[in-house]
């Protein structure tokens, strides 16, 4: 992890006390807000992020003692809902996060802050449904319900009957269900597993939690990723059983769901991980669950720090096999020339641009990386009233996207995918590992 400016020491994440009565107390978060808020107005290193810190210093310009203690305390709510949680903030710009003795963490206050309103007052209708990943993916996922759900979301109509009834925007892009998921897809599939070969912290056994959105959204990028996989002599399983992985949730305030869900998640993934297997995830905002946020909201929980430990972007898991010159190199044709956007989860993790480095592998193929956010960030850029925020974000790589003129566009995100693609005017937006797929010929 990098160093920031004016400290030799690494940033260090404290866990989220969401435990504490302490927590909890609306004037002790207020007091926090208006703390933190008054170290950033100073700084504004973080004024081209997300929309949240403009919106404060917006306020604070416009105030009448052009301080934080002239904001309205409404609009500390405004900032709050501007924060979708990338952590971007926190990894990248922000040189008072601890060690330093300002001891900020904007991303875990706008959490928390989050949390206490969720607890006061709940969360509207709109939330509630967006969030609940599971419920929506098995109603939807009823093969005769997921044609009209497509088809509604398909439509200009009832594009705008959504939008009137849920606040959902006309023109923000939406995923497909599919019926046939990915856990029935790979449930079919006979593969004799290949001879077990540990390499470089890999053991070459993996468990593919296929994620909510893998599953029930876009089953072709699990599939994918599982052929890859076994082309390079890895084996793959799925878990007996898996949930959402809570990021949504955590993205409310829920965090009671959140912990519900880590209860039906970890256990089970513990058990493959006691036995020896490694755990990968295709999106990357639920590996930085499983790798950060969990073992941060339950720090003395051993099952969830194993997890952890044993949880792997694929990407990253395919160049510790090729480092340790077990990553099959004998692709079958070049991709060209590829446009590249890294998710703002996967930038957090610290693990480099391993999805650039695996794709360049490939005779022929250059990648040029944007490391710029999309602006769909979970729900954010879907709720109507935030969706010109979050075009205004993904406009810059989108523009960057339709400059580059690449063969190929990607994302490791499918939902940040589907967002630049769209206003790049790309009617593609294959996941990375379908990239690779294509080269291996596979």
């Amino acid at each position: 992890m990098a160093t920031r400016e004016g400290s030799l020491d690494a940033p260090t994440r404290h866990p989220l006390d969401w435990q504490s009565p302490d927590f909890w107390n609306r004037s002790s978060l207020e007091k926090e807000l208006e703390r933190v808020f008054d170290i950033c107005h100073g700084c504004r290193r973080c004024f081209n992020l997300c929309n949240a810190f403009p919106t404060l210093f917006d306020a604070v310009d416009a105030s009448s003692t052009g301080e934080v203690d002239g904001v309205p305390k409404a609009v500390f709510a405004d900032v709050v809902d501007h924060c979708y949680l990338c952590d971007m903030c926190y990894m990248s710009k922000c040189p008072y996060v601890p060690p330093h003795p300002f001891n900020v963490d904007f991303p875990h206050l706008m959490l928390r802050a989050k949390a206490v309103r969720f607890r006061e007052e709940g969360a509207p209708l709109r939330s509630r449904i967006l969030s609940a990943t599971d419920q929506v993916g098995n109603l939807a996922g009823i093969p005769v319900v997921a044609e009209v759900v497509n088809a509604v979301n398909g439509n200009q109509v009832g594009r705008l009957l959504l939008e009137k009834a849920l606040g959902v925007a006309r023109d923000a892009p939406l995923p497909r269900y599919e019926s046939d998921t990915a856990r029935k897809r790979l449930a079919r599939q006979t593969v004799a597993a290949a001879p077990v070969e540990a390499v470089n912290g890999t053991s070459g056994k993996v468990i593919l939690y296929t994620t909510c959105y893998g599953n029930r959204n876009l089953p072709a990028m699990v599939e994918d990723l599982a052929a890859v996989f076994r082309h390079n002599g890895i084996t793959v399983q799925l878990a007996g059983s898996e949930q959402c992985c809570g990021m949504p949730k955590l993205e409310l305030g829920d965090l009671d769901s959140v912990a519900r869900a880590k209860e039906a998640n970890v256990p089970e993934l513990a058990k493959w991980v006691a036995e020896g297997w490694d755990i990968v995830a295709p999106v990357p905002s639920c590996v930085l669950m499983f790798k950060q946020e969990l073992p941060l909201m339950f720090p003395a929980d051993p099952q969830v720090q194993a997890v952890a430990r044993a949880f792997f972007d694929p990407f990253n898991y395919l160049h510790l096999r090729h480092k340790g010159g077990k990553l099959r190199t004998d692709f079958a044709k070049s991709l060209g020339k590829v446009s590249y956007h890294v998710p703002c989860h996967l930038r957090v993790q610290n693990i480099g641009l391993k999805t650039r480095d695996v794709l360049q592998l490939v005779p022929g193929t250059t990648v040029e990386p944007i490391e710029r956010c999309s602006g769909h960030d979970g729900t954010y850029g879907v709720k109507t009233e935030f969706r010109a925020a979050s075009v205004k974000i993904a406009t810059p790589v989108a523009g960057q996207v339709e400059a580059g003129g690449a063969d190929h566009f990607c994302s490791d995100c499918p939902m940040a995918g589907a967002q630049v693609a769209g206003l790049a005017n790309r009617g593609d937006h294959p996941h990375p590992i379908e990239l690779l797929r294509q080269a291996y010929g596979i």
